[in-house]
């Protein structure tokens, strides 16, 4: 699991003076300070930082990679899994400061309502976890330099999956 700071929720994207790195190890050119809405919509976005919409594509390709082959979760899921590939990469694009194509062609993302026809308890988050959390750690910027996720956006999304997973449970186990 990844690490969770006391100030977790503290945060905001700031624009640094032009270096290779920040005072804090962070790349340069970026300070989180705030809180996480403001770190999602103040420029440069989420969004912006990892890369766009190419980061979101080869995070969620790992993840479903992973997927594909994974006892517990892979029945739920239909035979082809590109349009739930596009779906939650377009998700995941919005929800940290992309375009909003998601809500455009789908409307209110409406979580807990969309995955409450699967039976969701702790072996089914458990696993999605896994997957994600695997994803992630593998993640890099999409810019082509194969420069690593910074921590602190790493455990932004580290925290918005693991909450998001844990609302979604619907079975007691």
């Amino acid at each position: 699991m990844l690490p969770v700071g006391a100030d977790r929720y503290r945060l905001a994207i700031v624009r640094e003076p032009e270096s290779t790195e920040n005072d804090e190890g962070s790349p340069a050119g970026v300070t989180l300070r705030g809180s996480l809405r403001e770190a999602m919509q103040a420029p440069p976005t989420v969004y912006e930082l990892v890369g766009g919409k190419n980061f979101f594509k080869d995070l969620v390709n790992r993840f479903y990679d992973a997927v594909e082959t994974d006892p517990v979760l892979r029945p739920m899921y239909p035979r082809d899994l590109r349009p739930s590939r596009a779906r939650l990469a377009g998700f995941l694009a919005q929800y940290w400061g992309g375009p909003p194509r998601y809500s455009e062609t789908r409307g209110h993302p409406r979580l807990r309502l969309r995955h409450m026809p699967f039976e969701i308890g702790r072996a089914e988050r458990e696993a999605w976890m896994t997957h994600m959390t695997a994803a992630l750690g593998a993640a890099t910027i999409a810019d082509g330099t194969g420069r690593r996720l910074p921590d602190e956006i790493r455990v932004l999304m580290f925290e918005h999956f693991d909450n998001a997973a844990a609302f979604l449970v619907n079975k007691a186990d």
